[in-house]
């Protein structure tokens, strides 16, 4: 007897979404951006600095602008405070590649204490963006507004780790002030600029009770006038206390004629 058999009925193909294109997949570090370039602001700058904490070398400032979709993904782009200087360095050699626009400007110390901090800061952030070339149509900040850029923007707290154009910016600045810091380093090396970049750590708190402030220390800080103050007094202790040499013999000091 014949069997009559049919096909078993195939079932249904699982629905494959296509993985979305690098342009396409939303991001929290990029996304800020992404969403101003929807609203007509095609070139997005951020500006950040490096150095305004520390006690010692030059304030840093710097402004970028990276290009829309994949060129603009930069691997291991992040805050550069979170980032090893071996990935810092990397980073910014991407940036420096792959940016539409990027600038940094150096402060020195000699502005710092004639000038203020935050004023200072305002003008450098201010510098940075107004470098630009060509220039952009919107401007993130991290943490604080920079009047006069002529053109809107938006401070962002924490804005280094939300906005990968103000992320860039903090990499520039970074990187830029740790090798002027690497210099300085060679030329005073008795405060280890190298290891603390001029930031205040027990160490560096040690070199300066024990030499004094060098020409690269920032004298608004309390912690470089006290020690220049206590070393300033010790010398004048230590030159009474040798008195002068007078036809090759050392002339009393002024304690002992009396």
């Amino acid at each position: 007897m014949a069997v009559r058999t049919t096909p078993s009925c195939p079932a249904p193909a699982a629905r494959v979404r296509r993985p979305p294109l690098d342009d396409d997949r939303p991001d929290a570090l990029w996304e800020m951006e992404r969403r101003l370039r929807r609203r007509g602001f095609e070139a997005v700058a951020g500006a950040d600095e490096a150095g305004r904490g520390a006690c010692a070398g030059p304030l840093v400032a710097a402004a970028c602008v990276l290009p829309a979709g994949r060129r603009g993904r930069i691997p291991e782009l992040a805050d550069s405070k979170l980032l090893t200087a071996a990935a810092r360095d990397r980073v910014y050699a991407e940036v420096v590649d792959r940016a539409l626009a990027w600038s940094v400007v150096v402060i020195p110390v000699e502005d710092l204490d004639a000038r203020g901090m935050h004023v200072t800061n305002i003008e450098a952030l201010r510098r940075a963006v107004w470098n630009l070339d060509p220039g952009p149509d919107y401007v993130l900040t991290d943490g604080f507004p920079v009047p006069g850029l002529a053109r809107p923007g938006l401070a962002v707290w924490k804005g280094d780790r939300v906005a990968a154009c103000v992320a860039a910016a903090s990499v520039l600045a970074k990187v830029t002030r740790d090798r002027i810091m690497l210099d300085l380093h060679e030329r005073w090396p008795e405060y280890d600029f190298a290891g603390h970049k001029g930031y205040i750590t027990d160490v560096h708190t040690a070199a300066l009770e024990r030499h004094g402030p060098c020409p690269e220390h920032r004298m608004r800080f309390v912690n470089v006038r006290s020690a220049r103050d206590a070393h300033a007094a010790r010398s004048l202790q230590v030159t009474a206390g040798v008195g002068m040499v007078d036809d090759g013999g050392m002339v009393p000091a002024l304690e002992e004629l009396r």
